[in-house]
């Protein structure tokens, strides 16, 4: 096996290319673990509903600025060099990150809040979009070529352990000062403590030389002048660019986000289970799944990265639907016996009704079917779709109760009208027996873990091996801005947008199970672009 033992050079790059990241995985993913609170402070100017979509949005505008960092910072690495361009990644985000905990909030500086908010997570974005093909770059480059997929697995691990991280010091301190006095300030301390993570990150790597492979290449002059002209302007490269987003990234990411970020998101938002019990789930199954990125890591040395990563996409795709839908029976069942006991019938006129993907947070959605839709999509009611004449306000039937719904831009008192109309629809839902949380008595917690390990499992076989893969197709005078770019925009917008994008799918049609269909999709893509047009480049020369 390739698991031999590290050298005390190799364990140095390793782990200090790994502990860095982990810590601005940390960084990046407060924000999104702290998503509800971060609504209440930033975002109060508007109701709850939508300030928590805000936040959401807000926090997707860091995965949407990704791919730029990947050009900023990746040019940059391979102009001067891999370790200096990932210390200046880890800075800016550890800066970004500490601002964070001491920005004021909209009840004190009104609009300026949320504007600096947002600034900050972009610029985090941006930070990110460099780091990671700055670190598996630099350790791929260190790594003996039978033990490439050993050594990044390494790094592949980060993400989800700086999830865990950002998990646990936030249950920590939750824990500790209650959690009124952590909603009101104690969120502050996980941006706060940051500060201390960036000055291990920097110290340590400080230390490390640069690669290798890199050092050598810049001696003998064979450096590129032009990496953006290079990887992208020249179609023998760009192809490989093309292949690598459809063929791996774009897939590994939504089933990435989907075992780790979806699935906190569809048992908080959707089946209602309280967030500590969630987040202690998510983090149990994140301890037991970690270890096989290793695994995988090193099975990619001995049979191929190609063929667990397609795996993967493949297992994904296919169980997806029964794995959601045994979540749904084990965490709130009261919700599965709503779900096929009472429907719910939406009349409205098609052309009020519009697809609620707002990655940018500039639409509003006003018309009395959007209003209608959305307050069902955010109560994980399952309803159908009855065409009404055109201009008929929308309105919802639940058994035999019919609440109308409000065109917000038409109502005298659109305040008045959201009351009413939520009074109404919270009480025809109740009746209905649609639970407002599930109950903890009665979540089955060893089958929802069994249901998040094998999710965690299907994360680890299309990361693990990823870096190797990605580093493995393209020439070292090249390789950070070539291979940042497809992992940033398959990581960034194919996986971080899934959120947002699986809401407004089931908004539309009126299944909590609806946006499953867009990973699913996409893990087919590129498990039928991957297996045919990809071609295996394990053990290459990275010397080329």
């Amino acid at each position: 096996m390739s698991s031999r033992g590290f050298t005390k050079e190799e364990r140095l790059v390793v782990v200090g290319s790994s502990l860095g990241t982990v810590f601005e995985w940390y960084d990046f993913y407060l924000y999104g673990s702290l998503a509800a609170i971060i609504a209440k402070q930033f975002f109060a100017g508007t109701d709850p509903n939508t300030a928590f979509i805000f936040a959401l949005l807000a926090f997707a505008a860091g995965f949407i600025v990704r791919p730029f960092g990947a050009i900023l910072f990746g040019r940059l690495g391979d102009l001067v060099g891999r370790k200096h361009t990932f210390l200046v990644t880890i800075v800016i985000m550890g800066f970004a990150t500490f601002l964070v905990g001491v920005l004021p909030t909209y009840a004190q500086v009104g609009v300026i809040a949320p504007i600096a908010l947002i600034s900050l997570r972009i610029l985090q974005g941006l930070a990110l979009g460099g780091e990671y093909g700055g670190a598996a770059t630099y350790v791929a480059e260190h790594a003996p070529a039978d033990r490439r997929g050993y050594f990044t697995s390494f790094i592949q691990t980060t993400a989800t352990l700086g999830l865990f991280l950002s998990l646990l010091v936030i249950l920590g301190i939750r824990t500790y000062l209650g959690e009124e006095q952590f909603a009101d300030w104690g969120w502050r301390i996980p941006f706060l403590l940051s500060a201390i993570l960036l000055g291990i990150s920097v110290w340590i790597r400080l230390a490390m030389n640069e690669s290798p492979v890199f050092a050598r290449m810049k001696k003998q002059g064979k450096g590129s002048k032009a990496p953006l002209t290079e990887s992208f302007a020249e179609w023998k490269n760009a192809k490989i660019v093309i292949l690598a987003l459809l063929g791996l990234t774009a897939g590994q990411a939504v089933v990435w986000y989907t075992g780790q970020f979806y699935a906190l998101f569809f048992l908080t938002q959707t089946l209602k289970v309280d967030s500590a019990t969630a987040n202690i789930l998510i983090a149990i199954s994140l301890v037991i799944g970690t270890p096989f990125f290793i695994v995988f890591g090193i099975m990619s040395d001995n049979i191929g990265r190609k063929k667990i990563i397609m795996a993967g996409c493949l297992l994904a795709a296919i169980t997806y639907f029964p794995l959601f839908k045994g979540l749904t029976h084990y965490a709130n069942p009261k919700l599965e016996a709503a779900i096929n006991s009472a429907p719910v019938v939406v009349t409205a006129d098609p052309n009020d009704c519009q697809f609620q993907f707002n990655p940018t947070g500039t639409k509003s959605f006003t018309s009395s079917c959007d209003i209608a839709k959305a307050s069902l999509a955010r109560r994980s009611v399952n309803y159908t779709n009855a065409d009404a004449p055109a201009g008929t306000t929308a309105s919802i039937k639940i058994g035999d109760k019919v609440i109308q719904s409000y065109d917000a831009k038409k109502v005298a008192d659109p305040k008045a009208a959201a009351a009413d109309f939520t009074a109404k629809f919270t009480e025809a839902v109740n009746a209905a027996g649609y639970p407002a949380k599930a109950d903890p008595e009665e979540i089955n917690k060893p089958m929802v873990l069994a249901i998040l390990v094998i999710l965690v499992i299907y994360v680890t076989m299309v990361y693990g091996p990823i870096a190797a893969m990605l580093v493995e197709m393209f020439p070292t005078r090249i390789r950070y801005t070539s291979m940042s770019l497809p992992y940033h925009i398959g990581n960034g917008w194919f996986g971080g947008l899934l959120p947002t994008t699986a809401f407004a799918m089931v908004a539309l049609k009126g299944d909590v199970y609806y946006g499953l269909w867009y990973p699913i999709i996409v893990a087919l893509g590129t498990f039928v672009i991957g297996t045919f047009f990809i071609t295996e480049e394990r053990n290459v020369n990275l010397e080329k």
